[in-house]
């Protein structure tokens, strides 16, 4: 049978096979093709049952869906990557049984089954994604409120205090007012960290990720010069995009500033190590929407990792796991991200954390 009539299964970033009851394949698309490693044209004609580690719960459930003894089955299995006689890890999976409707089809393909394939933590990334979307307006709105309600008597407050410090004569006095004046400004810079993203016009441009990469690079050496490498991993071949240059200069600076700071003991010791690194990803979810390209942007760092209880907090406004941080650089990169339509998450555990950004392609 010809893949033709199946195409649109290509633009799916899902895995997906048709197979008949005996697990003969019939079709594989393309992500199924990619993560395998394999062509489709090798695969067809093949058994599905030899692609998974242990087979036999998807044997049983792809005979009851095509004897029409359940409508539709469901597990978690393994899926083998590579050719079967090769040893590769296997990629944890949610499998989704159902039959294929096959009307006019010859007699033989009458009992196609479908079989479709979801990374489980592809599945776990998007749900993630989906609450940082919710968080992110509830984020803003919080934000601009409280910067609005703190900003209207701090003016009140500093200017109170310079006339209070025309009025006394003690030089002691004048000493208390210019801490109110110097507090009251320190407040407000914060205030307008707060509100730059709800007010900074959006400066629209032709984008070359890697010269954003290389100016926050040379900044953050320039801050560090001794103890810290920042390596290059770049996809050369990623093209220019849309936005706002210095959004996603100040987005990344913030990432690769909080990984330098993360990595303050092994720049001590002189074995402090971020990667950049930029990839193509294809037909993959961004937020709630479907890309074919997508710019991959991963800041890796040697570090300690990200406490255990700031994980779930940690793009949260004023949430800081470092003395003297204000808590709001991950929170402003998630919105200067978030303005590009894409979205940041990250991987931690000790000795290797990873921040990773997408942004879709045109």
């Amino acid at each position: 049978m010809s893949g033709g009539r199946y195409d649109a299964f290509d633009l799916l970033a899902t895995l997906v096979a048709l197979a008949r009851p005996d697990g003969s394949l019939v079709f594989v698309n393309a992500g199924f093709e990619a993560m395998v490693g394999q062509s489709r044209r090798s695969l067809v004609r093949t058994s599905l049952f030899d692609r998974f580690s242990d087979p036999a719960a998807l044997r049983e459930t792809l005979l009851a869906v095509a004897h029409n003894e359940i409508a539709t089955g469901r597990l978690e299995a393994q899926l083998r990557r590579g050719g079967a006689a090769t040893s590769h890890e296997d990629l944890p999976v949610h499998v989704i049984v159902t039959q294929a409707d096959e009307q006019g089809a010859r007699s033989n393909d009458a009992q196609l089954v479908l079989v479709e394939m979801i990374e489980i933590e592809q599945q776990t990334r998007q749900d993630r994604e989906e609450r940082a979307l919710d968080q992110i307006q509830a984020n803003k709105e919080l934000i601009r409120n409280l910067a609005h309600e703190i900003k209207n008597p701090l003016g009140g407050i500093r200017g109170a205090a310079q006339l209070l410090a025309m009025e006394v004569g003690s030089p002691d006095l004048a000493e208390y007012t210019e801490v109110i004046v110097h507090e009251a400004d320190r407040l407000q810079a914060l205030v307008d960290r707060l509100l730059a993203p709800h007010r900074k016009p959006h400066v629209v441009g032709d984008i070359n990720i890697h010269e954003v990469c290389e100016r926050v690079r040379s900044v953050v050496l320039a801050e560090h010069p001794r103890g810290l490498a920042i390596q290059r991993d770049y996809d050369v071949s990623l093209p220019e995009f849309r936005g706002d240059r210095e959004q996603l200069i100040q987005a990344l600076m913030n990432v690769v500033g909080n990984a330098a700071h993360a990595l303050a003991e092994r720049i001590a010791a002189g074995d402090a190590r971020i990667v950049l690194r930029t990839r193509v990803a294809r037909q993959v979810t961004v937020g709630k929407n479907r890309c074919r390209l997508a710019l991959e942007l991963h800041v890796e760092d040697n570090g300690p990792g990200v406490p255990e209880e700031l994980r779930d907090r940690i793009f949260y406004p004023l949430v800081s796991g470092r003395e003297g941080g204000s808590g709001l650089g991950l929170t402003l990169a998630q919105m200067f991200v978030q303005q590009h339509h894409g979205s940041i998450d990250f991987d931690s555990t000790p000795g290797r954390t990873v921040f990773r950004i997408m942004i879709p392609l045109p």
